[in-house]
């Protein structure tokens, strides 16, 4: 069942470290098919044969020509609300993994409303590593026969895409959610308040931010909420340092 409304323009592919230049190609192909242009690669443009690249890209060329080259996911997502990794793998670091349509459910009132959501996609051999879904924030799985599971890059692309431009339609208005990197500045401050008042012993930090930043984007934080958030805690903080403050001073006198 599909939620009609999406910005095409909001949609970001995110491939990291592709092995075979003409997978990229085939990739643009695919993003072009579907109305999708916005291209971000992980890894070095130089290990990319732009030849092989325009072979199966064909009139899809422009969006390799004007694909942004980086060098984490972390930094090639930033400016968006939502980085879904794409895997078939369930492990215990990956959670709940979505279906496609699912997952644009999701993104179609992000989109609308102004923020980016990035599809991100593994390389050829070993798909994403679980430092990579890390990275993310929530994992989608395109189910598969189990006699040969594995998709081809640019068949993911497609399907992804395919199921993104399925609901494009109708526009939704309202406020802009923020992208990945202000949510890691409201975590900080989340942690930072934490730490104050005693809540991590010697370890825990880590996977209490990783769990704040998936909550945080996949409920489209706005600016305004974010620092309504950050105010909440910096003042609980407050409060809580006060009160130990003050009880320290009359148990001395």
């Amino acid at each position: 069942m599909y939620i009609f409304g999406m910005n095409l323009d909001n949609i970001v592919i995110v491939l990291c470290r592709p092995e075979e230049s003409r997978n990229v190609g085939a990739v643009c192909r695919a993003m072009a098919n579907n109305g999708l242009h916005t291209l971000r690669i992980v890894g070095e443009k130089e290990s990319i044969d732009d030849e092989k690249v325009r072979v199966l890209a064909i009139h899809s060329a422009p969006i390799w020509e004007k694909a942004v080259f980086c060098s984490s996911i972390t930094e090639a997502t930033a400016d968006c609300t939502i980085a879904a990794g794409t895997t078939r793998r369930r492990g215990k670091k990956r959670g709940k993994l979505l279906l496609p349509e699912e997952c644009a459910s999701n993104a179609s009132d992000i989109t609308d409303a102004g923020g980016k959501v990035a599809l991100v996609f593994g390389n050829e051999r070993t798909g994403l590593t679980d430092e990579e879904i890390d990275e993310c924030t929530m994992g989608v799985t395109i189910p598969s026969s189990e006699e040969f599971a594995s998709l081809n890059l640019s068949h993911a692309v497609q399907i992804m895409s395919y199921h993104m431009f399925r609901v494009s339609g109708s526009k939704f208005s309202g406020s802009t959610p923020v992208s990945l990197e202000r949510i890691d500045g409201a975590v900080n401050v989340i942690a930072d308040s934490l730490q104050k008042i005693g809540f991590f012993s010697v370890t825990g930090r880590d996977d209490m931010e990783k769990f704040w930043r998936t909550i945080l984007s996949r409920s489209a934080l706005t600016e305004s909420e974010a620092k309504y958030i950050e105010r909440i805690f910096t003042k609980a903080a407050g409060i809580a340092t006060h009160e130990t403050h003050t009880t320290h001073v009359q148990a001395k006198s």
